[in-house]
């Protein structure tokens, strides 16, 4: 399931700037291939960020609520990355970008958590937790090297 769509892109960035970010064989027209790197690209950053406690890609059918964002972020990082492949990448996408990354950081380490009214799929690989209870440790290593 994608957060974003080409189309989204281009809305976000006007199509006169797509078409120039995106045409790389100077025809005049938008090469849907170099999108689609972007895009994939993107979404595939925000999985990797959110895999580290959800199940991921996710359901944003289930959890319409988290669309808004994703769609955001996503955006963010594939107008980065489609800025990226160019010269220069202006102050204000470098910055939007960081943010992005700064929030998929703090979702990745439980700092925040999406913005859903049902709880979100667990990432199954994420393995169980382990803890340790009782008294601490009564003899240290350091202790039981003479026997």
């Amino acid at each position: 399931m994608s957060y974003i769509v080409n189309d989204d892109i281009e809305l976000r960035l006007g199509t006169a700037r797509y078409v120039q970010l995106t045409d790389d064989a100077g025809t005049g027209s938008a090469n849907a291939a170099v999108a689609d790197e972007a895009r994939l690209g993107a979404e595939g950053e925000v999985d990797s960020y959110l895999s580290r406690r959800y199940a991921v890609p996710i359901d944003l059918v289930a959890h319409p609520e988290v669309s808004g964002v994703l769609l955001s972020v996503s955006l963010d990082l594939a107008e980065y990355r489609l800025h990226a492949r160019r010269r220069e990448v202006p102050v204000d996408v470098i910055g939007k970008r960081d943010t992005a990354l700064g929030w998929l950081r703090r979702v990745s380490t439980g700092d925040t958590s999406l913005p859903s009214v049902a709880e979100l799929a667990a990432n199954p690989a994420a393995g169980l937790g382990a803890a340790s209870i009782g008294d601490e440790r009564a003899l240290s290593r350091d202790e039981l090297s003479e026997f």
